[in-house]
C-alpha cells in the first residue's frame, strides 16, 4: 500500500477511535469510576455525585460518538452526487470541530501551565488532559478530516 492510499484505513481508524471513545463514556456512565480521575475538575466530582442529568449526559455522548463511527462507515461506498457532497461537508466540518475542540483545550492547559489560566483541575488531571485526552479529540478530528478527503477525492475520480 505503500503511502497511505486508502480512504478505508481512516474511514476504519475513525469508526474504532470512535467506538473506544464511546466504549469509555457507556463504562462512565454505568457507574464506572478507573479514569474518571484523569479528566479532572466539573466532570470528576460529577461523576463521583452521579446527578442524573449529569449521568443521561454522558449516555447521550457514547451514542453521539457510537453515531458518530455508523456515519463514518456511509464512507465506504459512493451514494448520489448530492448525497455524496452532504456525506462529504458533514465528515469535513465534524472532523474540523473535533480537532478544533481538542486544539482549544491544550492551548487553555498549557496557559494554566503558564499561570495565565485558572482552571479547576489538579496536576494529575491537567497532564492527562494535556498530553492524552485533548490529542485524543484531535485524533479523531484528523481522522474524520482525512476520511472526507479520501471519500470525495475517490469518488469525483
Amino acid at each position: 500500500m505503500g503511502m497511505i492510499q486508502h480512504k478505508e484505513v481512516y474511514i476504519f481508524a475513525g469508526f474504532i477511535w470512535c467506538l473506544l471513545f464511546a466504549i469509555i463514556s457507556f463504562y462512565w456512565a454505568g457507574g464506572g469510576m478507573i479514569g474518571v480521575n484523569t479528566l479532572g475538575g466539573f466532570i470528576y466530582n460529577q461523576a463521583i455525585e452521579r446527578e442524573a442529568s449529569f449521568i443521561a449526559m454522558v449516555w447521550l455522548t457514547g451514542f453521539v460518538k457510537l453515531c458518530g463511527g455508523l456515519f463514518l462507515l456511509l464512507f465506504l461506498r459512493p451514494w448520489s452526487s448530492m448525497t455524496n457532497r452532504v456525506l462529504y461537508v458533514l465528515g469535513l466540518l465534524a472532523g474540523i470541530l473535533l480537532f478544533l475542540y481538542g486544539l482549544a483545550n491544550v492551548i487553555s492547559l498549557i496557559f494554566a501551565c503558564m499561570g495565565l489560566l485558572s482552571l479547576q483541575i489538579d496536576d494529575f488531571a491537567l497532564r492527562w488532559r494535556l498530553f492524552f485526552w485533548e490529542p485524543f479529540w484531535m485524533l479523531g478530528g484528523a481522522l474524520f478530516t482525512l476520511a472526507a478527503f479520501k471519500f470525495k477525492s475517490e469518488v469525483n475520480s
